[in-house]
């Protein structure tokens, strides 16, 4: 195993929650390799399928007979002037999220660039310690892109209750200061005072050291149902992967619960098995005291059905496409799809993999059970 980033591997989900806020070490998610693995600091810098050789970035080569490359994606950067000043931080490694518990103080002020999971879970954590944050995205609501309109507003709403400026439909063209940052200027003329900015737009799948070789990207490393690259010996997996989905098609996915599931499956694959990749995606995202719970993948529905209440923000809603559920999301309802099988999320999950066709009126009445649908 050859990976660049400081220390053991570890589960990143405490970076932007727990962690960040000081009430969580990372004991439990650090990955506790057997003795048999022969773990190396270092970074790939190139890839020769056709000997099925590595270059390291200390000088020294490795052979292998098999390649697993999940190398997961860089944070993009704001391309901005002024970016490079002190105090605008990013969020990956544990590294990142000490230099913002170091300047998390309550009372400062905090600017947060990107309403998507990342920003919204910082945004939530820093409320939490009592920093003042204002949030800048270009969305209509946080995670309108992903959870639509509907559950944009109730993100939205749970932000603005907790005391966060949003500024929609905006970006931040400019930081400025002396020595560090002192405020963030959006596109639209807005001059933000703060003590920090937080820039969270998204990631990039790290494929560089595939340079030059034949392995196909679009998008990521494109694979197949099993992991496979388009060259033999060579498979992906996690954040890095744009796979092919039994159900949802091509997509690649950037959440934990893939990531850890593409990793076992891969090593499967790798060993021979002839299984399909046809993992239900999930996703989790903990914010303040409110819990979202999602399975499934949607990016194009035609109806959003609620069985529960916007307006009371506790809900399982179904996104429909032609009539076929296609993906679920609980707020604060419906339980963990995966570690509580009978709860609405599962059942929701399994509506979901079975492609059923089921009518508004059908789901959203309280008295019909899920599983019977």
């Amino acid at each position: 195993m050859i990976g660049d980033e400081p220390g053991v591997p570890f589960g990143r989900p405490p970076l932007s929650k727990t962690y960040l806020r000081g009430e969580e070490s990372l004991d439990a998610w650090l990955v506790k390799l057997p003795a048999r693995v022969d773990f190396i600091h270092d970074t790939v810098t190139r890839i020769d399928t056709a000997q099925r050789s590595l270059t390291l970035g200390s000088g020294s080569a490795a052979g292998y007979d098999q390649l697993l490359i999940a190398t997961g994606g860089h944070n993009r950067k704001l391309d901005v002037a002024g970016a490079g000043l002190d105090g605008i931080h990013q969020l990956r490694t544990v590294a990142d999220c000490d230099a913002i518990r170091h300047v998390a103080r309550a009372g400062a002020r905090a600017v947060v660039v990107g309403m998507g999971f990342i920003g919204c879970e910082v945004a939530a954590s820093l409320r939490q310690l009592g920093l003042s944050v204002t949030a800048v995205f270009p969305g209509k609501a946080p995670l309108d892109s992903v959870l639509g309109p509907e559950m944009g507003e109730v993100m939205a709403s749970i932000h603005r209750d907790q005391g966060v400026e949003l500024i929609p439909r905006d970006e931040v063209v400019r930081f400025e200061g002396r020595d560090r940052v002192e405020r963030a200027v959006t596109k639209s003329g807005r001059a933000i005072d703060c003590d920090l900015a937080v820039v969270a737009v998204g990631i990039q799948p790290n494929t560089g050291m595939l340079e030059g070789t034949r392995v196909a990207i679009d998008n990521g490393i494109l694979v197949d149902v099993r992991c496979r690259t388009n060259v033999p010996g060579v498979f992906a997996a996690g954040d890095v992967a744009n796979h092919q989905h039994p159900l949802f098609g091509r997509v690649r996915v950037e959440h934990y619960n893939n990531a850890e599931k593409h990793g076992i499956f891969a090593a499967r694959a790798m060993l021979g098995s002839d299984e399909e990749y046809a993992y239900l995606h999930t996703f989790w995202s903990d914010q303040y005291t409110h819990k979202l719970e999602y399975a499934g993948h949607a990016r194009r529905w035609d109806a959003f059905v609620v069985r529960g209440s916007l307006e009371e923000r506790r809900l399982v809603g179904f996104y429909l496409a032609g009539g076929v559920v296609r993906a679920a999301v609980g707020f604060d309802r419906g339980g963990d799809p995966e570690l509580e099988p009978g709860s609405e999320m599962a059942k929701a999950a399994r509506l979901v993999a079975r492609q059923a066709r089921c009518s508004a009126p059908d789901l959203e009445d309280e008295d019909n059970d899920l599983a019977l649908l």
